[in-house]
């Protein structure tokens, strides 16, 4: 699984995932203006008439110039991929770890009793909480959350879409913008037997 390279914006802000193929453009086109980490992948170039071939060392962490700031999302996309690595595979109902296959987006409050589908009312269920809860609120029913849901901010949303393939540097670097109760484990207070 090739490693992916993170960009950041002059700020230090975290954008996107690039693949090294994109990063070798913004090098060749000169805005890559500073880097972090160690070497992702080392790109071979042509050979110039001095009989010597061109390298390109692209870092893990590269920052971007351009005519214009980059700006990091302030509300990053809600997939089920992320909302699983939000909650860490863990069944916020009955506190059980399940396989992505076996796990649901919940709505705490049921869209169809006007809830949204946002970052802030979904939650991570197994198919037995989500249908034993259905659409009916909390308040009504014996259950309750193990957790109260959160929007992640850019940081943390680029290190759950990628967690699988993610470097030392890389994390090392995002951990640093995690809000301080996610850089010690959002879970760990509610589920203590999650490391």
């Amino acid at each position: 699984m090739q490693a992916q390279i993170l960009r950041l914006n002059l700020a230090g802000q975290p954008l996107e995932w690039l693949t090294w193929e994109e990063a070798a453009c913004l090098y060749v086109r000169e805005l890559v203006t500073w880097t972090l980490g160690g070497v992702v992948q080392t790109v071979h170039g042509g050979i110039n008439r001095f009989g010597e071939r061109s390298t390109l060392d692209l870092a893990a962490i590269i920052a971007c110039g351009g005519d214009r700031m980059a700006r990091p999302r302030t509300r990053p996309p809600l997939t089920n991929r992320a909302l699983f690595a939000r909650d860490q595979h863990l069944c916020l109902y009955c506190g059980n770890r399940f396989p992505i296959r076996e796990l649901t987006r919940d709505h705490i409050h049921p869209v169809s009793k006007g809830g949204r589908d946002t970052w802030e009312n979904v939650v991570t269920a197994c198919r037995r909480c989500n249908q034993h809860k259905g659409n009916r609120l909390l308040e009504n029913i014996d259950m309750e959350l193990l957790a109260l849901p959160f929007v992640p901010n850019a940081a943390e949303y680029l290190a759950l879409t990628n967690s699988a393939r993610i470097r030392g540097d890389q994390m090392e670097f995002l951990r640093g913008q995690f809000s301080r109760k996610r850089q010690e484990g959002w879970l760990s207070e509610v589920l203590p037997q999650v490391s």
